[in-house]
């Protein structure tokens, strides 16, 4: 089985330079890109031995969700850039790795439609685990049409991204590239969402006015798990637990919004040290190996979201790639908490984690 990295260099080889960029590429000079990736190289797995691990289970259990190990699909737009089965493709890899798929709003098959092929790939009488990822419209109409048709469909839970007042400044973006979705191809959950519009779809709108009573609002118009996405700041943190969101993922975009934010690595153990235990704390950006799941649940994550990795799969060889980099991290967590010492993530200790040279961890000041 290939691995990740080989499944990399694959898909950009097969891909023209300007969908290879709108993958790749993040804001500014991508430093915070690197650093994602970087903290994971620069941080040590500490071993402990003689600890008896001979049978282990990487199984979770997150908001009412089980996933067959800690290794959840983060959410990605526009998949059929990358291959002609788009979102339905990830969804059975998913469903059939029994773990959970957080499908993109900029998806580009409707939200029903990858919730059935999940159903259609899942084991008998298993529900298989989809949440939706929202960016709320300026427009509550708009976004609570989206929250209903996430509903409908069958998700179960709701993944909001706070950290995108504005765009960030992807300059791949702005040399000549990837400017708009090829003919044919739309974002189809922004497809005739309000009673009496003209047949269309709308454009996904930023926000700089979202507050706290956003979310606030939102967790009064559903009763779905509410996970706020793109948590960086201790005190956020403290204030999404206030506001009684049911989880966090530590996230910077994936470099894809604000430039020199801290690796997501390094910010998680002030993030794990705000929350207190009182929710789960989920943390994506620049996780590559097995190696890298177990220095995440060890500094406290609940689980890790993977996404670059993800679409290089899904472009190289559409589910059975989704599915080989899925099994790939799976194999590679197994092998290294069994060498870690540990029969279950919950066994793992910050203290197994070394950071070197560039590498901090932020604390509450």
């Amino acid at each position: 089985m290939p691995t990740v990295r080989e499944l990399e260099a694959l898909a950009r080889a097969r891909l023209d330079p300007a969908r290879w960029d709108f993958l790749a590429g993040g804001a500014g000079d991508e430093i915070t890109v690197r650093a994602n990736e970087d903290a994971y190289v620069h941080s040590r797995l500490v071993p402990r031995v003689l600890r008896g691990v001979e049978k282990r289970e990487l199984g979770a259990s997150l908001l009412g969700c089980r996933a067959s190990m800690p290794v959840l699909i983060a959410p990605t737009a526009f998949h059929r850039l990358f291959h002609p089965d788009g979102e339905r493709a990830t969804a059975r890899a998913a469903a059939a790795a029994d773990t959970v798929m957080i499908v993109s709003m900029a998806s580009t098959i409707a939200v029903a439609e990858v919730v059935a092929a999940a159903r259609a790939a899942a084991a008998p009488g298993v529900e298989p685990s989809l949440w939706f990822q929202l960016y709320p419209q300026p427009d509550r109409r708009v976004t609570e049409a989206l929250v209903r048709r996430a509903e409908d469909a069958g998700c179960r839970a709701l993944v909001v991204t706070v950290d995108s007042p504005v765009s960030g400044g992807r300059e791949r973006d702005v040399r000549p590239g990837l400017r708009d979705l090829p003919a044919g191809m739309w974002c189809e959950n922004m497809r005739d969402l309000l009673p009496g519009e003209e047949p269309d779809v709308r454009r996904i709108e930023l926000s700089a006015a979202l507050t706290w009573a956003d979310i606030a609002w939102l967790r009064g118009i559903t009763s779905l798990p509410v996970v706020l996405k793109g948590i960086l700041h201790p005190a956020d943190a403290e204030l999404a637990v206030r506001s009684e969101v049911d989880a966090i993922v530590v996230s910077n975009h994936g470099g894809r919004r604000l430039d020199t934010a801290p690796a997501t690595l390094e910010a998680l153990p002030g993030i794990v040290d705000a929350v207190g235990g009182a929710i789960p704390v989920l943390v994506d950006g620049g996780v590559r190996r097995g190696t890298d799941v177990v220095k995440a649940l060890a500094l406290g994550a609940a689980a890790v979201c993977v996404g670059r990795p993800v679409v290089w799969g899904l472009t190289v060889a559409g589910e059975r790639g989704v599915t080989e980099v899925l099994e790939t991290l799976r194999a590679e967590t197994d092998r290294a908490l069994a060498l870690c010492g540990a029969a279950t993530p919950a066994h793992l200790r910050a203290d197994q984690v070394r950071c070197g040279p560039g590498v901090r961890r932020w604390h509450r000041s």
